[in-house]
C-alpha cells in the first residue's frame, strides 16, 4: 500500500513500527516530516505537507503509542 499524506492513521502505525521507543509528544514537526518521507511505503509530493497534516499524523501516533 502506497501511503499518502492523508493516510495519517496508516502513517502513524508505520512510524510506531519504525520508531517504537520514541514518544510522539516529543518529536519536532521537522523531524516528523523527515521520518514520514523516509518511510518505505510513502509516496506523495513533499510539498503537499502542512502543519495540519503533521498534527493529524502526530495525534494518530500518540493514540497508537498510548
Amino acid at each position: 500500500m502506497q501511503l499518502k499524506w492523508i493516510d495519517s492513521q496508516h502513517i502513524a502505525l508505520a512510524l510506531l513500527d519504525e520508531h517504537p521507543n520514541v514518544d510522539p509528544r516529543e518529536i519536532r514537526f521537522t523531524d516528523l516530516r523527515d521520518w514520514v518521507l523516509a518511510l518505505e511505503d510513502f509516496d506523495d509530493d513533499p510539498s503537499h505537507c502542512g502543519e495540519r497534516i503533521l498534527e493529524a499524523i502526530q495525534m494518530a501516533w500518540i493514540e497508537e503509542y498510548d
